[in-house]
């Protein structure tokens, strides 16, 4: 009988891999989320009537699990009627609200994959 030895080296298998994958995957939130805040504050600049930067300035971006990171108003009373979304939209002719975070969230949803590809592309060649 013959005796077989496997020696398996490379980033796959030391663990190199894995903490690049979870580097990348912090980056890319962290730069996603940090995207999202900018957009919502310069919508709220451009079209907001009546600025005070009350609101804006409760405008944080905050860590809220090991993988998820959330963009917020610190729950700001009259947020949801900024938004559109309060009870007080709904008579007509009611104020329709500026749809700074609907808008935002349809905007990651068409830009996030993409920024994230291209931050892959950064991480790859330090996992092989």
């Amino acid at each position: 009988m013959a005796d077989v030895e496997i020696t398996m080296t490379g980033p796959l298998f030391d663990g190199r891999a894995a903490r690049e994958l979870a580097d990348f995957a912090d980056t890319a939130r962290e730069g996603i989320a940090e995207f999202a805040e900018e957009h919502v504050l310069n919508l709220m600049g451009h079209d907001f009537r009546e600025p005070t930067g009350y609101y804006e300035s409760h405008v944080v971006t905050e860590r809220a699990s090991a993988d998820v990171s959330r963009v917020h108003d610190s729950g700001v009373v009259y947020g949801p009627w900024l938004e559109g979304v309060g009870s007080r939209n709904r008579p007509r002719p009611g104020f329709p609200g500026y749809w700074h975070w609907r808008r935002t969230k349809a905007l990651l949803a068409l830009r996030a994959p993409e920024m994230a590809q291209r931050l892959l592309e950064r991480y790859l060649p330090r996992m092989r």
